[in-house]
């Protein structure tokens, strides 16, 4: 059993949130910087900002749930356009792709930082991200970005718990992650692709499948729902449509993970090499 229960590390958040003179919120929409904003937002007021990267690796329908989320919030938002794909460290797609975009991802966000006075930033980091391969962790610590979600021992479960006693609409949102993720690590990231990969999840998502994700292996899509799923991907209405549309839009081949989704899926090839 939980020796600190979610409401417990909440005021242990609400109270580190105190000392913070003025916060920049590292903002992607997702459960856990929209919690974050809103319990900033709860304990600073008008003294928090949200910020979010505009950029070739993140979906549209992202960037435009986080603008809404901010309007209805109340909180002064701040879009940042990055042209990471032409960035040749983060294009080359090695197992430091995350740390370099996060290191220039950061570094723009404090330009912006300091255009408004604002001495800090922080982003929605977790106590559970360290169980995963995460290099951009380390991009945060180099460039003193704050992580107050999991300094309060805030995990995954807790923020969710929290998010829907808050009454946010994010509380049951599923894991989005970057375009990037979608393309195995030693492949080139290029623009076309990733707009091939977007589209394609934007398919999923018409069809009523909202936790999916498309993997790109150059003619073949490998597509992931959640294991409950899977059946009903491969009935005829869905599994005909689908792979109609993946055709249209540039996949010769259009597959199935039988395995089902599972975030940060791409990242085994790594943990088998350590």
């Amino acid at each position: 059993m939980d020796a600190h229960p979610p409401a417990e590390k909440e005021k242990r958040l609400f109270k580190a949130l105190e000392k913070y003179s003025s916060l920049m919120v590292a903002f992607s929409g997702g459960v856990d910087s929209a919690y974050l904003l809103y319990a900033a937002r709860r304990v600073m007021g008008g003294r928090v900002i949200a910020i979010t990267a505009v950029s070739d690796i993140h979906p549209e329908r992202e960037t435009a749930a986080a603008e809404e989320f901010c309007r209805q919030m109340g909180v002064y938002h701040v879009l940042v356009n990055l042209e990471l794909t032409n960035l040749p460290g983060f294009t080359k797609n090695s197992r430091d792709r995350c740390y370099v975009c996060k290191r220039h991802l950061f570094a723009a966000f404090w330009d912006e930082a300091k255009k408004k006075a604002v001495q800090y930033i922080a982003h929605g980091a977790n106590l559970d991200d360290d169980k995963d391969f995460r290099p951009g962790l380390r991009a945060a610590r180099q460039l003193g970005v704050d992580a107050p979600l999991a300094d309060a021992g805030l995990a995954k479960r807790d923020i969710r718990d929290l998010s829907r006693h808050a009454g946010l609409s994010t509380w049951d949102k599923p894991a989005s992650g970057c375009l990037a993720t979608r393309i195995p690590y030693g492949t080139e990231i290029r623009y076309e692709e990733l707009k091939r990969v977007e589209k394609g999840e934007q398919i999923l998502v018409d069809a009523g499948f909202t936790e999916s994700r498309v993997r790109f292996y150059g003619s073949l899509a490998k597509i992931e729902v959640s294991q409950a799923d899977i059946n009903r991907l491969v009935r005829p209405e869905h599994r005909i449509h689908i792979v109609h549309r993946f055709r249209e839009i540039g996949f010769l081949y259009v597959a199935v993970d039988l395995e089902a989704y599972q975030s940060g899926r791409l990242n085994r090839s790594i943990q088998e090499e350590e």
